[in-house]
């Protein structure tokens, strides 16, 4: 059973930091692209960034590049999205997922199979 448990989210000011981690269960985590995506009230999800063992990176929202990093940590299989220079347009709930392999979308939620249950981060101005 694929598990995927996201933490970190809180609040915090404009300008602040905020590190999310993903752990993940049940998969073979290097054959898996894991992806954070987020969702704003009444807005889309929206991919955030992506990471697949060996292959590299993308960041898919052009707001957060420069600004959050995606890495992950094989041996305990954990993902993370470290986010600094937080603006209240980056509030939303988090979102950590998973699909196998590397083909397909990086930045479409509909590309990634397993979901997390979502971590606040709300940011005031």
């Amino acid at each position: 059973q694929v598990q995927l448990v996201e933490s970190g989210g809180g609040s915090v000011q404009a300008g602040g930091s905020l590190r999310l981690s993903c752990a993940a269960s049940g998969i073979t985590y290097s054959r898996y692209r894991m992806g954070w995506f987020r969702q704003a009230p009444g807005k889309e999800r929206e991919g955030v960034a992506s990471i697949y063992t060996g292959v590299g990176t993308t960041y898919c929202a052009d707001s957060v590049k420069g600004r959050f990093t995606i890495s992950q940590d094989n041996a305990k299989n954990i993902v993370y999205l470290q986010m600094n220079s937080l603006k209240p347009e980056d509030t939303a709930i988090y979102y950590c997922a998973a699909v196998m392999g590397y083909a397909g979308s990086w930045c479409e939620s509909g590309a990634f199979d397993y979901w997390g249950q979502g971590t606040q981060v709300t940011v005031s101005s």
